[in-house]
């Protein structure tokens, strides 16, 4: 039976093309910083979004890590949400490595931390307290776009207050072709607009855009020196890590503006569950479809994934399940799916 892998956007696979690329890339060295093809990525990257630098990484995670660490001290803090993935799922690494206290806020329902909470959360200048020193956002956060007058305003209130901001941009190019659609500007014209105000983000490449490995986190380059150093003490330092910088490079070429294809199947997706009694349906702004089992159907919801499994259908969740789309699942998957469920709900 064929799969269709609504998990994450984290599956998908290289295409035939992307492997090409990957398979005649010029290598180099990049623990010596001579891999031209990591060079020209971290270059490209930097430019197109108007930072100073950039820094290829194995992955997300230790790209947010040397984030975090490159702006804070041993004994300093950072805000960030409650359901941020740097604080939430990245293993407490901040903490864990380097002593680095997260001050974690609860989101609004637009997935924004409210400007007043980042404001009462920042600590004053008293040996009591850890020394807050950066504002943490993400964007896309569970799907949701933050509106750029929030994040403007969020950007300005922490630099008034002296703090440095970080992006955790993981699906930036979800928000902003998400922007895009809303405002009529250009993909790459609203990415700018979205990191404007910050003084680092970090962008992945292995989940809507498509390549199988890599993160890279951009900068100033005093920082991005700084996040280099904590880079080789992680472990990231790469050899001929070009292999994985073209599967990037092919992405930004070639799978940038096709994320409004994904974004279109959520809504398909959204659309096909909307009226099932039993079901709450959150209308996705992106690529990622919540949905929740109410009443009585709330114990059935593992049934429910087994049964999407045994219909050839992969997702994940407890109560509320969750659904995404990308480049490896088409019309025909959205189609399984809500076959499958109203299949399982007629039951």
């Amino acid at each position: 039976m064929e799969y269709f892998d609504f998990r994450s956007d984290t599956v998908t696979q290289p295409t035939p093309a992307m492997r090409a690329a990957m398979a005649q890339a010029p290598l180099g060295d990049d623990v010596f910083g001579d891999d031209p093809t990591v060079n020209a990525l971290q270059s490209r990257l930097a430019q197109q979004l108007g930072f100073e630098a950039a820094l290829f990484m194995p992955t997300g995670t230790q790209s947010n890590l040397c984030a975090v660490l490159g702006h804070c001290q041993r004994g300093d803090e950072y805000i960030v949400g409650q359901q941020a993935h740097c604080y939430r799922w990245e293993g407490g690494g901040a903490a864990v490595l380097g002593s680095v206290q997260p001050q974690p806020l609860n989101h609004a329902p637009d997935g924004s931390l409210p400007l007043a909470d980042i404001q009462a959360a920042i600590k004053p200048d008293d040996a009591h307290f850890a020394r807050t020193r950066l504002l943490a956002l993400e964007n896309t956060l569970g799907g949701k776009l933050l509106p750029q007058t929030y994040l403007d305003e969020a950007c300005a209130l922490a630099q008034v207050h002296g703090l440095a901001r970080h992006l955790d941009g993981a699906r930036l190019f979800n928000a902003a072709v998400a922007q895009a659609a809303q405002t009529g500007g250009g993909v790459w014209d609203e990415a700018r607009r979205i990191v404007h105000g910050f003084d680092s983000v970090s962008v992945c490449f292995s989940k809507g855009l498509g390549a199988p490995v890599g993160s890279v986190l951009c900068g100033g380059r005093e920082f991005i020196a700084r996040a280099h150093r904590i880079r080789k003490m992680a472990g990231g330092g790469m050899r001929q890590a070009g292999v994985l910088a073209a599967a990037a490079l092919y992405a930004l070429d070639h799978h940038v503006e096709r994320l409004a294809e994904d974004h279109a199947l959520a809504r398909l997706l959204a659309q096909g569950l909307a009226d099932l009694p039993g079901l709450a349906v959150e209308p996705p702004q992106t690529n990622i479809v919540f949905v929740d089992l109410q009443g009585s159907w709330r114990d059935r919801s593992q049934a429910l994934l087994q049964h999407l499994a045994d219909q050839g259908v992969r997702a994940t969740g407890l109560y509320r399940l969750r659904f995404v789309t990308h480049l490896d699942v088409g019309a025909e998957g959205v189609e399984r799916v809500v076959a499958a469920v109203r299949r399982f709900f007629s039951s």
